[in-house]
């Protein structure tokens, strides 16, 4: 027998209506009503609990307390607001409101089965307040339509990516997931493998635009540049006949070349200057990156990706600069390629710390390629998923272009403020909701969810080494070790008789 939970009161919209229960009905739980012969789905979103004989007007403590001691709850009551979803066939919103007094029932776990049914998804948790019916997301919708994962720190980010992660391995799928902190490197997926790709470039694949972004050549230093595309040009020639081992030693050279011309000719210092500024910082280029920038026979790191495979460029090694770099060089070689078909298979590209390259406040090469994704991925099959503890240091243009959000518990009002700027729809209530989830709960909403749902995400069954450290135990293993120390310390002194 369907629970009838209460009636609705007052004025409905066709989106919203108010109801009252004398049951105890939950944030986030399902709810039907019937009404122009359709059975209509509706989510409760905000709830208020009080007591018709116990008002905000009373003073006296001691009221309160003869009041309860003669009524105890009968006039305990609690009110409410529902989202009106839709049909349960196809959601579809009614164009009439429905009348006050209409009854409100739970939505029982077939209802639910029947509504969030998908032959083919992700599994990634289960409805939070029916831990019976499980919750899967479209993957053709997640993939092409963008997601945005976020949270505060410890909230369950890296949990749920791996869940993903893994779900999408299960189907064959192609991720290629950019590590800032090197959590995936050991991870142990349960449908598939993990492939590592050193973060490497070709020196000769470099654009004009990102040499002169490691080099530290700023935009007003016209000498400068021009001495750096010229040699560049000639580094370029000189490949194609062949001989050049260091593109990065070469270009050097071929600055020094003009710099010892410019030095026989009159009032060229300015030239000569340019010239050695250039050579200096090529050569700060060589020696600080080094390791991604070591090889003019280094293959495109585009061809080291795999399908069926979780492809781990880590970054943890490289500051901000660099990879902001390998991020941004591999994205548009990426999308270019699936643009050209030289890609057979479309991609899901995984960032991690998403704030610190698409960033609200600082310029990075990263953002515009992302954007330009979030825009243009959908056609060529290159899909984005942006992970970030804090939102609101996330670029609002790669944000608004996410069309499916899953966000964990997030407790800061500048962070909360910033998504429903960002996602058009998510509901002041749902919002509202978000400091108090719990770790490992979500609100999931977009295209590749029926319904805005409120779950509880699967915990994953491999093994994440980047799990936050224990700091009592190590600590208490170095206590120990120093103890054991002391007294090998101690005994020795002894044998020796001192």
């Amino acid at each position: 027998m369907t629970e009838t939970i209460g009636y609705t009161i007052g004025e409905s919209k066709i989106t919203k209506l108010n109801f009252i229960s004398k049951s105890k009905p939950e944030v986030g739980e399902y709810v039907y009503f019937e009404y122009e012969n359709d059975i209509i789905i509706g989510m409760i979103e905000t709830l208020y609990r009080g007591n018709q004989s116990i008002d905000e007007l009373i003073r006296n403590p001691e009221i309160v307390k003869r009041i309860m001691e003669i009524e105890q709850d009968m006039d305990q009551y609690i009110r409410g607001t529902i989202t009106v979803l839709g049909d349960k066939d196809k959601l579809r919103i009614p164009r009439i409101p429905c009348p006050a007094g209409t009854e409100i029932k739970k939505a029982d776990t077939k209802l639910l089965n029947e509504v969030f049914k998908r032959d083919n998804g992700v599994e990634i948790g289960t409805i939070l307040t029916n831990p019976e019916v499980k919750v899967n997301l479209d993957i053709n919708s997640m993939v092409s339509r963008h997601l945005g994962i976020l949270a505060m720190t410890g909230a369950g980010k890296s949990n749920t990516t791996a869940v993903i992660i893994d779900e999408l391995l299960k189907v064959g799928g192609c991720i290629v997931i950019f590590d800032m902190h090197s959590e995936y490197g050991r991870t142990k997926f349960t449908n598939g493998n993990i492939k590592t790709i050193i973060p490497r470039i070709n020196p000769k694949d470099l654009t004009m635009q990102e040499l002169k972004r490691l080099t530290g050549i700023k935009d007003n230093a016209v000498n400068q540049e021009r001495y750096l595309r010229e040699s560049h040009k000639k580094a370029m020639e000189q490949l194609q006949i062949g001989g050049v081992d260091d593109f990065i030693q070469t270009m050097i050279n071929n600055v020094d070349k003009e710099r010892s011309k410019l030095e026989n000719e009159k009032n060229t210092s300015k030239n000569v200057e340019a010239c050695t500024s250039v050579i200096n910082k090529l050569d700060d280029l060589r020696k600080k990156y080094e390791r991604i920038l070591n090889s003019t026979d280094a293959a495109d790191i585009v061809n080291e990706i795999e399908l069926n495979k979780a492809n781990i460029i880590g970054l943890s090694s490289l500051d901000e600069l660099a990879s902001d770099i390998i991020v941004n060089h591999t994205l548009n070689h990426i999308l270019n390629r699936r643009k050209t078909n030289d890609i057979e298979f479309p991609v899901f590209c995984i960032i991690e710390e998403a704030h610190m390259l698409a960033s609200r406040e600082r310029d990075t090469r990263s953002k515009y390629t992302i954007a330009k994704i979030a825009r243009e991925g959908r056609k060529f099959g290159v899909g984005l998923c942006l992970v970030s503890q804090s939102p609101k240091s996330l670029d609002d243009h790669a944000l608004s272009q996410m069309n499916n959000l899953i966000i964990l518990r997030t407790v800061s009002p500048s962070d909360q403020k910033y998504i429903a700027q960002c996602s058009e729809s998510i509901s002041q209530d749902l919002i509202e909701q978000l400091p108090s989830l719990n770790i490992g709960e979500a609100i999931v909403l977009g295209q590749m969810i029926k319904v805005p749902t409120m779950i509880k995400i699967n915990k994953f069954e491999g093994k994440i080494v980047g799990t936050d450290l224990d700091i009592i135990n190590i600590w208490q293993n170095h206590k120990k070790e120093e103890e054991i120390k002391l007294e090998q310390q101690a005994r020795e002194i002894d044998d020796l008789g001192i």
